[in-house]
């Protein structure tokens, strides 16, 4: 069997957003957080749980945004990149 082929494993602590902690194996070095487990998850506690997803809405109008500004400084580089190749060009 070859040497070096397999990742390194480590002990982690999961951490969960209902304070629940357990330790498991990983590949992945540090600790892991996780917003819900077995201990919260509505499947296994019988309850139902209100999940915010406005917080999901904020974060992808803030990606919208960030691609349009990001569009629009792209579109400023090429005109200007072009203006200067057209001056290069006319001063030869």
């Amino acid at each position: 069997m070859k040497t070096k082929t397999h990742p390194t494993y480590h002990q982690i602590t999961v951490s969960c957003a209902c304070g629940s902690t357990f330790q498991t194996g990983s590949t992945k070095e540090g600790d892991l957080r996780v917003e819900i487990c077995a201990q919260c998850h509505p499947l296994y506690t019988g309850k139902s749980k209100l999940v915010d997803t406005a917080g999901r809405v904020d974060k992808f109008q803030a990606r919208q945004k960030l691609a349009e500004t990001r569009q629009a400084e792209l579109l400023v580089r090429q005109a200007a990149k072009a203006e200067t190749s057209a001056k290069d060009e006319s001063n030869a």
